[in-house]
């Protein structure tokens, strides 16, 4: 129990210190807890065999490289390898943190490497087919309006699902809440006309971005906020979220996900698809259309530019498929 316990106080302590230190967000927070949780059940199963581990100081190389073996030959199942790889990088990250704060003599982790990952491209759909999509929300019910909307907007900015589903009305800097200004805040209207038709997104590390919005997805907010929202509001207690369910509570991830899914339906795509690949596509059309890789970077709020590399990589496989096409000779 005494075990168990100072390895529980250790982990409790490094989650704290990134949680403060690295402004990560709940999910990542959860997940990093989650993938601790399953080594300290680890370990204590193999205190419980030997009787060696006492403490984060009793950890040694070896039981490392087990729960690594262990990850691959567990009775349920072994990991796919992405999840492997960011279970194990959770250890060795918790093990670095042991080492820095004096708790441990040697990293004993640092010999254990995650699974090396074949490069994933992100995957988009093309332009024909976001159009097929955003056209599957058309109509005047109050959900296909607020669907309209959801869907518009997150192709229009790039914006993670969760930061959507996060968004307050007042983030909402188009339309409507531009144009109904009174006329004596005109002129502060145009001061700030940089950050007008756009939208307010908070990404991970509650880094803000201010992204632009075009006019379909302007169009289409506006109606929602005028002819949907007020309706959705008054069935549940007040909120100042912008996309709401049918009974005036902040849309959840979940239902974002059932509406993307249904309009795929509709659209008859034929495979799946989901809140990401809005992101993903946002990112390739613009690209494929000749936008510089830094200004997706910031649209995307990407911290390293090398994370938005990766959608070069898919636009030059578009351009080889045409040339293989086109070109008499490519073959």
């Amino acid at each position: 129990m005494a075990a168990a316990s100072a390895l529980r106080v250790a982990v409790d302590r490094y989650l704290r210190h990134v949680s403060i230190e690295r402004g990560l967000s709940e999910n990542t927070l959860a997940a990093y807890r989650r993938d601790l949780d399953n080594y300290l059940q680890f370990l204590g199963e193999t205190g419980q065999a030997s009787g060696a581990i006492s403490s984060p100081g009793a950890i040694t190389a070896a039981e490392v490289s087990a729960f690594s073996q262990h990850l691959a030959t567990r009775a349920e199942g072994a990991l796919a390898a992405s999840s492997k790889a960011r279970m194990l990088s959770s250890v060795r990250s918790f093990h670095r943190f042991l080492l820095a704060e004096g708790e441990v003599q040697t990293d004993v982790a640092v010999e254990t490497k995650p699974p090396k990952l074949p490069s994933r491209l992100p995957k988009a759909i093309t332009i024909e087919q976001m159009t097929a999509v955003l056209a599957a929300t058309d109509g005047d019910e109050l959900s296909s309006l607020r669907d309209k909307a959801l869907l518009e907007l997150l192709y229009a900015t790039g914006a993670r699902i969760s930061e959507v589903v996060a968004l307050n009305v007042d983030d909402v800097l188009v339309g409507a809440n531009s144009a109904d200004r009174g006329s004596a805040d005109r002129g502060s209207a145009d001061r700030d006309s940089a950050n007008r038709d756009s939208v307010r997104l908070i990404g991970k590390g509650n880094k803000q971005r201010i992204v632009p919005v075009g006019s379909f997805a302007r169009t289409a907010i506006d109606n929602y906020l005028v002819r949907v929202r007020p309706t959705f509001s008054a069935r549940g207690t007040a909120t100042p979220a912008l996309f709401l369910g049918a009974r005036g509570a902040r849309l959840s991830r979940q239902n974002a996900f059932m509406i993307i899914r249904a309009a795929a339906e509709r659209a008859h795509l034929g495979f799946e698809i989901s809140p990401h690949t809005f992101r993903h596509s946002f990112a390739t059309h613009l690209l494929e259309g000749g936008a510089d890789v830094r200004v997706v970077q910031e649209l995307l709020g990407h911290s390293s530019v090398a994370t938005t590399q990766l959608y070069t990589l898919v636009t030059s496989d578009t351009l080889r498929d045409m040339y293989v096409t086109a070109h008499p000779r490519a073959r």
